[in-house]
């Protein structure tokens, strides 16, 4: 697909429509593939481990899923470009397979969360198929999951996974399970999950649109996420601007 590049990552260019349009082509086609969501984080993330950046520019589709990623497509000059949210991925894609008869699996958070989240998912999108859901409990980052839950997921002859492990451990998990998997297409959607479901509030739309979600999730969990939104954050910011000096200074010859 064609993307724009944050510090070496490859974001997708894309919005919510264009992208579920697009995994649903590849839905239709049988095409193997993985998408990952985005946010702040996971470009941070991909500037310590070279690892994890290669299994982020390997995937099919990476959305750009925190405003300042989508702001930077922009100013790059690609005009398409909005925030493509998991929670709102996940939906809109479940809305166009209805007329397709997409399956489903679900893959990650916890049986009563599943178990919520399929319910909401079938009120709002009336002959949903499900195909089948699990919840694996705690998994290290590069764990593999056994051959009986490989196995089921396969047997269930879902179309689309989705995966709700949290950023970075869903985009290794469908890294190392890509090949053993016989499912067209694997998404990664973080804590869409729990949004969806409504286990977890989020944040007011106006607040998303300003890009001050994150201070609204700190606020809810502080102890889990304040490290990636504060120190995370202000790296990000900091490399910015570090790689422009650095981009003025090779114009003028000085490096």
């Amino acid at each position: 697909m064609n993307h724009y590049e944050i510090l070496g990552v490859k974001i997708s260019r894309v919005n919510p429509h264009s992208a579920a349009g697009q995994i649903a082509q590849w839905i239709q086609a049988k095409d193997k593939t993985y998408v990952c969501v985005a946010p702040v984080s996971t470009i941070v993330d991909c500037q310590k481990d070279e690892d994890y950046r290669r299994i982020i520019n390997s995937a099919g589709m990476v959305t750009p899923d925190g405003m300042p990623v989508a702001w930077l497509g922009k100013w790059s000059g690609y005009k398409d470009v909005e925030r493509t949210y998991g929670p709102e991925l996940m939906l809109n894609v479940c809305e166009a397979g209805l007329s397709k008869g997409f399956r489903h699996f679900i893959y990650g958070g916890s049986e009563a969360g599943n178990r919520a989240l399929i319910a909401k998912l079938q009120e709002k999108f009336p002959g949903i198929h499900i195909a089948g859901y699990y919840a694996p409990g705690f998994l290290s980052v590069r764990q593999k999951e056994s051959a009986d839950v490989i196995r089921k997921i396969n047997d269930a002859k879902p179309d689309i996974l989705w995966v709700g492990l949290g950023s970075s451990k869903q985009d290794h998990w469908m890294s190392i399970h890509r090949d053993e998997l016989n499912v067209p297409v694997i998404v990664g959607v973080g804590a869409a999950f729990d949004f969806i479901a409504g286990t977890k509030p989020q944040a007011p739309k106006w607040m998303q649109r300003s890009g001050l979600e994150w201070l609204f999730r700190l606020d809810y969990e502080p102890k889990r996420l304040w490290k990636r939104y504060l120190i995370g954050n202000t790296y990000f910011v900091w490399l910015l601007v570090w790689g422009g000096i650095k981009k003025i200074f090779y114009r003028r010859g000085r490096f």
